[in-house]
């Protein structure tokens, strides 16, 4: 059997990298996949590949949320799974950053996150039982140049994330955090080769993960397999944080 048949599962950011590699990943479990994308284009064509469905979805903005989970709840009845990967850099160091520079990553990173959960769990307290995944990084453990916005969010939804897991457990209810390392994504691409070599040689496996690697992780959390683990962070950076 499928580790996800029958499953109803939201995925944000969708559309590319590791939000497309995950809902590839959900419908090859069985999963039935709707992609809440802010890009049409790449969300619609990742849809169609496994006929999923697609919302186009601004999640930081509050009724554009609401859209969404109202679309889900309407259409299937019901939400099994939440995975909250989309997200955004606006990388400037603390000196030259601009308010609207650290406020565009929070509301995306950090306040998309709490208002998908928040829709998520009304739905999934109802039914007694979901899975609530959170995106966040490993430069929320240790910090990184130039981006005081991006780690600040990615630490927040670490915190978010525990508690919820304490929050909702009694409603049946899991959540847990993904923290990527080194991924080679769309977002990675346009590096110079000197900067990512140098930066693969900094992981204990000496190379980059894949989008499938951070997949792999969300779909086992996902799964029934991960039936007792809540309220924990996942590092998926080949050694990183050790």
């Amino acid at each position: 059997m499928k580790l996800l048949e029958g499953k109803i599962a939201i995925i944000t950011g969708g559309g590319r990298g590791i939000g497309k590699a995950t809902a590839q990943q959900f419908a090859a479990e069985g999963a039935t996949v709707v992609i809440a994308e802010f890009d049409e284009e790449s969300g619609q064509a990742t849809a169609n590949e496994f006929g999923g469905r697609f919302v186009k979805t601004d999640i930081s903005n509050e009724e554009s949320v609401g859209a969404l989970f109202n679309f889900v709840s309407t259409e299937f009845g019901r939400l099994d799974i939440l995975v909250n990967n989309a997200g955004i850099l606006a990388d400037c160091t603390l000196k030259k950053m601009e308010s609207d520079q650290f406020d565009s990553v929070i509301n995306v990173n950090l306040r998309g996150v709490y208002l998908c959960g928040k829709a998520a769990a009304k739905i999934m307290i109802e039914q007694g039982s979901g899975v609530i995944l959170n995106a966040s990084s490993v430069v929320a453990h240790y910090g990184n140049f130039g981006q005081s916005n991006y780690v600040a969010s990615k630490a927040g939804v670490i915190g978010m994330t525990k508690v919820w897991a304490r929050e909702l457990g009694k409603d049946g209810i899991r959540v847990n955090a993904v923290a990527p390392g080194f991924i080679q994504t769309d977002m990675t691409a346009g590096m110079p080769e000197k900067i990512v070599d140098m930066m693969g040689e900094k992981v204990p496996l000496k190379r980059w993960g894949q989008s499938e690697d951070v997949a792999n992780a969300y779909t086992f959390l996902a799964s029934d397999e991960a039936s007792y683990i809540s309220g924990t962070v996942l590092n998926v950076d080949g050694g990183v944080v050790v």
